[in-house]
């Protein structure tokens, strides 16, 4: 049902439209007996209907525009009633674009099977707010570091409040334009706000300088992960460059854990690109060449078909292999090659850690095979670690990710990860040796020493050699003092404090789902909530986590 306020915005336009229509009327009655000359052209019968006549259209055309403009603000609205489980999608837009990017991300997350509600900023109140589990808030900056117009109310009522927000997830997406000295600040603003109000966050902030492609697709992988599985299409047509696989090797066979693989990859273009510690690969997958012919071979179909698809001659074969499917349904129904390949929608990217520098002469990647709940390998993890056979092209693309780039050289460094989240923490390892730089302290944590000590000659050595002043390890099935990775840290409590007041920064990569958070607990007990505020803000603690 309509709120009360919708209700009273609906009879607003029709009363506005009636007194239009009656002032029209009024206007032709008027020219119809007056028989003097009260203006200077005489209006004949035929000129007061046409008078009359546009200004029924005049009024028409204004109630149409209320009316538009009314569903436009509805739509905006929350509704009366929403599901408990419900993603909120929430936009503070002085443009539209963020109002843009909101609807896109709400069709991502529906797609993906999640529940969304759609809402403006300036409609959330207290109430509304404490009683919301997970958001996601899309936020422009305008001017220099202001918020939307929009969303002023909501910054002077709500955030001038202290609220328990303990039972809310969220994200945020933050636009900007880097020309300004106060970039993103209101999407910062927020964040620091709900952080103080013991929010949860989802990932970390995401910047979004001018409609960077980049960034959007970063977030769109974000946020595909909190659907299904099925993520919708990336939203920006993919343009990939292509490598090769050049080695695969299982770092961890007969752990408990997935498998694990070390990748190693070069361009087809000559030179290896430059890219920086920290930034990431953005891999597009692909189906196994035998699920494509055993479709194919279910359709009768020859896979050297020639189609046109995404503005380009190409196999049928090769469309399939980079596509999501037709439904079944639809593709059983038509026997042409063309019909099929438009029915297609590409897949979407996966991002991974790069785990070297350009000096190896090599991409490497640290990549665990991912299972989905029916058993079959991951959409990305799956590519990489099974179907893709030595030599194999492989799509590839490198985001730049400046939020975690390394600190100057002389810069103490603290690298705190898990798992495959190694990876990048390897990269600004090889980075700072390479540099000449000693201070770093690595707290890293997995199962079993004995089967996923990735990397484990590599870093003993640069231990042994000074480069790695500490190494801290944390094995969870193996007992012991430091099951996880923050136990550690914990145990290393006074060697942190120095560090950091020696200017250290910290740097955490792996798991959102348990690691992340529970390092920032530690963190926060051994340095306060104030410190670790002045950290972030400096840039002195960054994450990349998922």
């Amino acid at each position: 049902m309509p709120t009360a306020t919708a209700s009273r915005g609906f009879a607003a336009i029709v009363g506005n439209t009636l007194v239009m229509l009656l002032l029209a009327a009024c206007a032709w009655l008027l020219a119809s007996l007056h028989e003097g000359d009260w203006w200077q052209a005489v209006p004949s019968a035929t000129r007061s209907y046409a008078a009359a006549g546009s200004v029924l259209a005049y009024a028409g055309l204004v109630a149409w525009f209320l009316y538009r403009a009314h569903a436009r603000d509805r739509a905006t609205q929350p509704t009366a009633v929403a599901t408990q489980d419900a993603v909120w999608v929430v936009h503070a837009s002085q443009t539209g674009f963020a109002m843009e990017l909101a609807d896109m991300t709400a069709a991502s997350l529906r797609h993906g099977g999640v529940t969304v509600q759609r809402a403006g900023l300036e409609h959330l109140d207290a109430v509304r707010l404490q009683g919301i589990t997970k958001a996601i808030f899309v936020v422009s900056t305008t001017g220099e570091g202001d918020p939307p117009d929009p969303a002023l109310g909501f910054v002077r009522g709500i955030m001038s409040q202290s609220l328990g927000l303990h039972g809310l997830q969220y994200a945020v997406l933050a636009l900007g334009d880097r020309e300004y000295e106060q970039f993103c600040a209101f999407g910062h603003q927020l964040d620091d706000w709900l952080r103080r109000q013991h929010a949860q966050p989802l990932f970390d902030l995401v910047e979004v300088d001018n409609a960077d492609d980049s960034a959007l697709r970063h977030w769109q992988h974000h946020i595909g992960q909190l659907g299904n599985g099925d993520e919708a299409p990336d939203w920006a047509s993919p343009r990939y460059e292509s490598w090769r696989l050049r080695e695969r090797i299982e770092l961890n066979p007969g752990s408990l854990g997935g498998p694990a693989f070390h990748l190693a990859l070069a361009p087809d273009a000559g030179a290896l690109p430059d890219w920086t510690a920290g930034d990431i690969a953005e891999i597009g997958p692909r189906h196994a060449a035998e699920e494509v012919e055993a479709f194919l071979q279910r359709l009768d179909m020859a896979g050297d078909i020639q189609v046109r698809w995404q503005d380009e001659p190409q196999p049928l074969a090769a469309v399939l292999a980079r596509s999501h499917w037709p439904d079944r349904a639809s593709t059983l129904a038509s026997r042409d090659a063309q019909t099929l390949a438009d029915g297609c929608t590409p897949l979407p990217h996966r991002e991974y850690s790069i785990a070297s520098v350009p000096a190896d002469g090599a991409m490497h990647l640290l990549v665990r095979l991912m299972q989905r709940a029916d058993g079959t390998p991951g959409l990305g993890s799956g590519w990489l670690c099974r179907h893709a056979r030595a030599g194999d092209v492989i799509a590839l693309r490198v985001r730049r990710n400046p939020n975690f780039h390394p600190p100057a050289t002389q810069v103490p460094m603290i690298l705190i990860g898990n798992g495959t989240g190694l990876a990048g923490l390897r990269a600004h390892l090889k980075a700072r040796i390479q540099s000449g730089a000693t201070r770093n302290w690595l707290l890293f944590g997995e199962r079993q020493r004995t089967h996923d000590f990735f990397h484990a000659d590599e870093l003993l050595a640069w231990q042994s050699q000074g480069q790695l002043e500490h190494l801290d390890l944390a094995f969870s099935r193996d007992g012991g003092e430091h099951r996880y990775v923050q136990h550690a840290l914990r145990a290393h409590g006074d060697r942190l404090r120095q560090w950091i007041d020696e200017g250290a920064t910290v740097y955490v990569c792996g798991s959102l789902a348990g690691m992340a958070p529970e390092v920032d607990a530690a963190l926060r007990s051994m340095l306060g909530d104030e410190r670790i505020e002045e950290l972030r803000g400096a840039g002195r603690y960054r994450r990349d986590v998922y």
